[in-house]
């Protein structure tokens, strides 16, 4: 697993150079996108556990970036409720494996109904990836570890390249933003590369302080709900820690009668200081941190660099670098992914091979 989240600069830029060209988009490699979403204004999204929560960031993603209307589903619900979901959607699936067995499921059923169907897969081989009517498959090369590190985050890269493809394929971008946005995502291999060593060094020294935790939360608004969930059962299926994600405006609408000494909190409170709506997301999750420094809460917080005023009231700060609003979850994912690493090593488990999960599940 600590291999595999190291490898994660590298997957990265296998990514990106086999879906950008000269500075932008490879149109021939999204051709079949293309030819099957076109005219579609409504896409679901069917995907089980880490690859839900990369479909729970491409929901922001596409609906605000893309202007399209989306519904994230458990792939194992979709078939029981597939005529109540978006009306002659585009489906897109989102599997690891490729043979996920209920999110393979919910691509035969978009299929028998006529859908169009799109596969994000790790393995180009792979069922969904044959029959899905398009595929964009995430480059993360063998993943071994049976918790999803570098096939998560390339999940969430192609994904936003999905987003600026279905944005200017609709006219929502120009090509001029469209190229920005790529030269943005061509510096984030080696933004990500350049911080880990700090991570893993911070992770393995909050770790040995977690050892009486019982549990924790992980808050986060927008889309950085998403990555307080992966982080939240990154923990959970290492560590053996029960761990939750939640939107941060909901912890004092119940959670927080679980705050105490024994139940850290994990706050996402980066920002993009171009973006007004990431600011006043911003000053919601300072305004909560200086809440909860009031009850004496022990709190570790994802800041972005400089943040001085975060760093001195939470337990713990670690600094990600900065970015824009929509790609700062890609970053935040590794020192989350590190601290649940550490947390289980210290706990004397096999993080490779948690008990009673298996890599793909093949049998519902």
């Amino acid at each position: 697993m600590l291999r595999e989240i190291y490898e994660q600069p590298e997957a990265w830029a296998s990514v990106l150079g086999a879906y950008l060209l000269d500075g932008s988009l490879n149109r021939e490699t999204f051709q079949a996108v293309a030819e099957a979403f076109r005219g579609h204004e409504r896409i679901v999204i069917a995907a089980s556990g880490s690859s839900r929560h990369a479909g729970l960031a491409a929901e922001i993603m596409l609906e605000d970036m893309a202007g399209l209307t989306v519904d994230v589903e458990y792939a194992s619900e979709y078939c029981y409720r597939s005529t109540h979901t978006l009306q002659s959607p585009g489906v897109i699936v989102i599997s690891q494996s490729g043979e996920t067995a209920d999110t393979l499921a919910a691509l035969r059923e978009g299929k028998s109904r006529g859908l169009p169907t799109l596969a994000i897969t790790n393995q180009a081989a792979s069922s969904m990836a044959r029959e899905a009517d398009a595929l964009l498959p995430t480059c993360a090369g063998e993943e071994k570890a049976i918790p999803a590190t570098k096939s998560f985050t390339t999940q969430l890269l192609v994904l936003y390249l999905l987003t600026l493809f279905l944005g200017r394929l609709r006219g929502r971008m120009t090509a001029h933003t469209v190229a920005a946005h790529c030269r943005e995502l061509e510096r984030l291999p080696s933004a990500l590369s350049a911080s880990l060593a700090t991570w893993d060094a911070q992770a393995a020294a909050i770790a040995e302080g977690l050892g009486g935790a019982s549990s924790l939360l992980y808050l986060g608004r927008g889309i950085h709900y998403a990555i307080a969930r992966e982080g939240a059962l990154k923990m959970k299926e290492s560590a053996y820690l029960q761990a939750e994600g939640y939107p941060a405006g909901e912890l004092k609408h119940g959670p927080n009668a679980l705050v105490s000494r024994g139940t850290p909190l994990v706050i996402l409170a980066t920002r993009d200081a171009s973006d007004p709506d990431s600011v006043l997301r911003y000053r919601k999750a300072l305004q909560l941190i200086r809440d909860l420094e009031e009850q004496g809460a022990e709190m570790i917080a994802l800041t972005s660099p400089g943040d001085a005023e975060i760093a001195q009231r939470v337990t713990h700060a670690i600094e990600v670098p900065a970015a824009g609003e929509y790609l700062l979850p890609m970053l935040e994912v590794a020192p989350l992914q590190l601290l649940a690493y550490h947390t289980a090593a210290q706990r004397g488990i096999d993080v490779d091979h948690p008990r009673n999960l298996m890599k793909a599940v093949v049998a519902e």
